[in-house]
């Protein structure tokens, strides 16, 4: 592959002159730049990324990190970041695995956005010490090259446990994320806090990975000991997705035998019958604000931690 060196003998000139060239710098005329290209270009040459980045410390490459990419959360999510990180010059890439955690330590990447438990506290907070640009969506971390865009997880439990306890249960079920993961732990105190006005519902509950297949067996093992009507609390929508799938071949009704809230109001849920009840907030602005305060951070201008606000969606599931 060809290089600057040989862009400069071909051409005769001096390898400064080529690099002015290919750069668009005054320092060479129009006849100069217009001869020097048509010899890059018919050399095969590509430019060097790696130490572009070097000369300008910046690749205008923003990375968010997820745990997942399928389903249908990371859609509007997604767009929102990218939206915002478009309207200023830059690009986004998705990256998810350990080994991806490189192209924030190697700065192959200008900053990063974290959905991801695959990086523990520790790491984040030894990166920002070394002055790499952080937010964070599913943890509370404190250091000034770090901040949080966080869901009101509490608020939302809140109402949808408030919602489902109208009817009168005597049993509530949660079926939470996985283990570990900081929305399911927030969701399940307010689960706890909410119940503290009803102390006759029993909650119990039930381990989830916030995939569909999860909600189903949550499904199977709820209703192996059905006695009466009961509440469902799914700390997501894909969840209660697997529990509509469990339920539709039996004698059990959705919003009369069982009554059910999911959290996200993903867009299937509008198309569910009945309409699944469900905590709502914009995905799509919760990935704008966390790419704006990235860009605030890499700025070097104040940012501030910031919570995404939730309702309560009310559909006939509940």
């Amino acid at each position: 592959m060809a290089g600057i060196k040989d862009i400069a003998k071909e051409a005769g000139v001096s390898i400064s002159t080529v690099s002015y060239a290919l750069n668009g710098s005054p320092k060479v005329t129009e006849e100069t730049r217009s001869r020097i290209l048509a010899i890059a270009d018919r050399l095969g040459y590509v430019p060097n990324a790696a130490a572009r980045m070097l000369k300008v410390k910046q690749t205008k490459i923003i990375g968010v990190f997820l745990a997942d990419y399928g389903g249908y959360f990371y859609g509007p999510l997604l767009r929102g970041m990218r939206q915002a990180l478009n309207e200023k010059g830059y690009e986004l890439i998705a990256c998810s695995g350990v080994q991806s955690h490189r192209l924030l330590l190697e700065k192959v990447i200008d900053g990063g956005i974290i959905l991801d438990q695959a990086f523990t506290d520790e790491e984040l907070l030894n990166y920002a010490d070394k002055s790499y640009k952080i937010v964070v969506l599913d943890r509370e971390l404190v250091h000034e090259n770090i901040k949080g865009v966080l869901l009101d997880n509490i608020t939302g439990a809140r109402l949808a446990v408030r919602k489902l306890t109208e009817h009168k249960v005597n049993k509530l079920y949660a079926v939470t994320g996985p283990v570990g993961s900081y929305d399911s732990k927030k969701r399940m105190e307010g689960v706890r806090e909410e119940l503290q006005s009803f102390p006759n519902v029993e909650l119990v509950e039930v381990q989830g990975d916030f995939l569909k297949d999860s909600g189903e067996e949550a499904a199977r093992q709820i209703f192996a000991n059905y006695r009466e009507p009961i509440a469902i609390f799914c700390f997501n929508d894909e969840m209660a997705v697997g529990i509509y799938r469990y339920l539709q071949d039996k004698e059990y009704e959705i919003g009369k035998d069982v009554f059910l809230v999911g959290f996200d109001n993903i867009e299937l849920a509008q198309y569910m019958v009945p309409r699944l009840s469900t905590i709502s907030y914009s995905s799509y602005e919760w990935g704008s604000m966390a790419a704006h305060n990235l860009l605030k951070l890499l700025a070097n201008e104040p940012a501030e931690n910031e919570q995404v606000e939730v309702t309560i969606t009310v559909g006939g599931s509940s």
